[in-house]
């Protein structure tokens, strides 16, 4: 008998999709991107949509790639992990009522402005956990009932954008639980979606079905599918959901250990057995979203990242890209002194992807060097990691040992180092980088009865990581973020 070791991850992001196959000690043995990218929508003007159909015809193409290059008989099962929030309403044949309205969409920001004409705000988030982000799922609802509630009355079930790409494999509806803890909806403590919330919004709850846990199977993969994709009919098909929950279980974060995901956006969560709600947090900025195991809590920030630093080299170091480009401005940047000669950079840079606020870059000369701004907006950014780090900590009720850093950013050896300093916490890289795969792949290998937990499967992989101590800077970083806190908390 054969003995099935691979997991195959549909990995959809918001610029590209990926098929991974990936073997239960998480080394990548086959792997296939394509491009992604939204459309306009055809009955909204300036509307962002998904198109579920090339998505899936991607998907479907990347696949058959990928199991030309592998034996098809050791696959233990399959999975789909993507960005949160995303959905949308479908017949009783799975077919779209509507198309998938993306995260990237504007047409949700007056609604989420105005969500208290519903409930309060502060209700909504002391019931659900999660920051008011415009993209939430709740605003696509709303807007739903208000421009298309046609379209609600009509479907048959609401599928997240994972459980969609599920339903094409296996032919089964089911929505999972990490999902809906990004959706505004849920009831996080009870790990459910809130009925109060769905009453408030006049939504059947019945609409969204069960909500299946991480690993759960869903039927397994039908003749139509087998054929589209080259894998194996009646190959299990498995749940998971939001790639940030995969991500932080894959890197190896226990609980209380914080990860950092650096890349576009930095995203900082921690792994907790508690969470609070209140009116704190929200001023705190902080979201809680359901962990992949049933009894834990992910509290998380987010701010841009990588995406300011690109706009920084695009202006100031416009000849150069690629490696040449991050190693000439690290290069630049390591020969200048913390504080980097009192130049500092506003947060209003990068706190809020859509903030109406204009960044400032303060302390500028006539001889400012180059170096000396990009150094700045590195020491900014890990000012923000400190604040973010120390709300987290508060409302999980914990003291961290170290970060797990994972992403792009990751790579940025300067960063790292100004991440320890100010922080004054080690910073762990680790050897495994695809760590949102990897932690599907073990939901995956769970699921199928080669571990009998994802916990277990865990403990099977390497990490390795490479520890960024602290330097002698630590005492100059701590006076400069008490004067980042006190220019940002201006009146």
């Amino acid at each position: 008998m054969t003995h099935k070791d691979i997991a195959i991850v549909f990995d959809c992001g918001a610029t590209n999709v990926r098929v991974i196959a990936m073997n239960r000690s998480g080394q990548i043995i086959a792997a296939q991107s394509m491009p992604n990218e939204t459309d306009e929508d055809p009955y909204y003007p300036g509307g962002r949509v998904w198109d579920i159909d090339k998505l899936w015809s991607k998907l479907c193409k990347a696949t058959k790639t990928v199991t030309a290059q592998i034996d098809v008989d050791q696959i233990a099962g399959i999975t789909v992990t993507t960005f949160g929030v995303d959905g949308t309403f479908i017949d009783d044949k799975g077919a779209p009522l509507y198309p998938i309205i993306s995260w990237q969409c504007a047409r949700t920001q007056p609604i989420m402005d105005n969500i208290g004409k519903y409930m309060p705000l502060e209700e909504v988030y002391q019931i659900s956990g999660v920051y008011p982000y415009a993209f939430n799922t709740i605003n696509k609802m709303i807007w739903f009932k208000e421009n298309r509630p046609e379209v609600i009355e009509q479907a048959d079930r609401y599928l997240f954008i994972s459980s969609i790409l599920a339903s094409k494999l296996s032919g089964v509806y089911q929505n999972d639980a990490t999902m809906m803890g990004t959706s505004m909806m849920a009831d996080i403590g009870k790990r459910d979606l809130s009925e109060k919330i769905l009453n408030t919004l006049g939504i059947d709850l019945e609409k969204f079905g069960s909500i299946g846990e991480p690993g759960d199977q869903v039927g397994g993969v039908t003749e139509s599918a087998a054929l589209a994709t080259g894998l194996p009919e009646t190959t299990p098909v498995f749940l998971t959901g939001h790639d940030t929950q995969f991500a932080i279980f894959g890197s190896g974060a226990e609980l209380n250990q914080p990860v950092l995901s650096s890349g576009t956006w930095e995203i900082i969560m921690t792994r907790s057995s508690s969470f609070s709600s209140s009116i704190k947090e929200l001023k705190n900025n902080l979201t809680t979203e359901l962990d992949s195991i049933s009894g834990v809590y992910n509290i998380g920030q987010n701010w841009l990242g990588s995406g300011v630093l690109e706009w920084f080299a695009k202006n100031f170091y416009p000849n150069l890209s690629g490696d040449a480009l991050y190693e000439k401005m690290i290069h630049d940047a390591e020969q200048e002194v913390p504080g980097s000669e009192g130049i500092s950079v506003d947060p209003a840079f990068y706190d809020d992807g859509t903030s109406k606020n204009s960044g400032t870059i303060r302390g500028l000369k006539i001889d400012t060097r180059k170096g000396q701004v990009y150094r700045a907006f590195l020491e900014s950014l890990a000012y923000r990691l400190r604040e973010g780090l120390e709300a987290i900590e508060e409302a999980g009720e914990f003291k961290n040992d170290c970060i797990i850093c994972v992403g792009g950013g990751s790579k940025n050896m300067l960063w790292n180092q100004l991440r320890a300093d100010v922080c004054n916490t080690p910073i762990h890289l680790i050897d495994q980088k695809e760590t949102t795969v990897l932690g599907a792949a073990m939901f995956v290998f769970s699921g199928s009865g080669v571990y009998s937990t994802p916990e277990a499967a865990r403990e099977k992989i390497t990490y390795n990581p490479k520890v960024i101590t602290p330097s002698k800077n630590i005492n100059i970083y701590n006076q400069l973020y008490k004067q980042f806190l006190e220019f940002k908390n201006k009146p």
